[in-house]
């Protein structure tokens, strides 16, 4: 797809981060928007100034990506009244991370419900009717770093990543006798809304020691824009994996070439984690110990 003008597009996460940045872009582009995100006021917000800018939004409905009959009766009034889709984005999603003995089950179901679940009710209530309107197309899944590596505490957050990144796979040669390419994006550090809404199962994200990681990780994250262009590119490359920063391209050509220093990095990475962890619990029991004095 070497032009997006007036080709139809449907954009989860649309009112914020990386959903946000590349709807805009794609608004300049000239393509022809439908958006849609769980914040209504935020989207509505979005889609004013995609259109202040000279931008079409043709449609844009905030919703749940988790419920599926959302999605599906977006998808029907939007192929009712304007037809299949040039281009589909799934790029909603939320973190929670944590070791696996303080994960709650609620948490466990919402990563998945959202993060890989919302992409495949997008993908049965729009790729049909692009395979059946025969025109091609693109699909772009948003997954993650942590859909290629074994981070620390990400095992619920991995786990729908790693499932995105299962399906893409597969649609990739599915669909390609349809003439519809699929990309599977996999950014590193991104400074969006999910770096102070983070959820960590056991942490205190507002402690001291937490807030000074989070501005470790927004000094060397790349803007939201900037992956937004990552991934325009990809897909008039008709590229599939697609990396939005340097650090993740080489961590992947060096996993599949050095995978014994993989795992020693991983190890690393866990050892780290769990002192983190550590601190905290004496933080908490320190506390405990100086309330109880009282």
């Amino acid at each position: 797809m070497k032009s997006f003008k007036n080709k139809k597009t449907f954009v989860t996460g649309a009112a914020s981060g990386i959903g946000r940045a590349t709807a805009i872009a794609l608004g300049r582009e000239g393509a022809e928007l439908f958006l849609t995100d769980i914040n209504a006021a935020s989207l509505e917000a979005v889609a004013g100034e995609i259109r202040k800018g000279g931008g079409t939004v043709t449609m844009s409905r905030a919703l749940d990506v988790s419920d599926y009959e959302a999605v599906r009766d977006y998808a029907r009034d939007i192929h009712a009244a304007h037809g299949s889709m040039d281009l589909v984005l799934n790029i909603a999603g939320i973190a929670i991370w944590g070791a696996v003995e303080n994960m709650e089950h609620r948490q466990w179901r919402q990563v998945i419900d959202v993060n890989l679940m919302g992409p495949v009710h997008v993908i049965e209530s729009f790729l049909p009717q692009m395979v059946h309107a025969g025109r091609g197309g693109h699909l772009v899944n948003v997954s993650s770093a942590a859909g290629l590596f074994g981070l620390p505490w990400h095992a619920a957050y991995s786990g729908s990543k790693f499932g995105l990144r299962g399906v893409s796979e597969v649609l990739r040669f599915d669909l390609r006798r349809h003439n519809i390419d699929v990309s599977l994006v996999c950014p590193g550090g991104v400074d969006t809304g999910l770096v102070q809404t983070v959820q960590i199962a056991g942490v205190d994200t507002s402690a001291p020691f937490m807030t000074k990681l989070r501005a470790m990780f927004q000094a060397h994250a790349i803007s939201p824009e900037k992956a937004a262009k990552a991934i325009l590119s990809g897909i008039r490359a008709r590229r599939y994996l697609v990396f939005t920063s340097m650090d993740i391209r080489l961590g992947y050509f060096f996993q599949g070439k050095f995978p014994i220093t993989y795992d020693i990095v991983m190890r690393l990475m866990n050892h780290v984690m769990h002192k983190v962890m550590q601190r905290q619990e004496r933080v908490r029991a320190d506390a405990a110990a100086r309330g109880g004095a009282r």
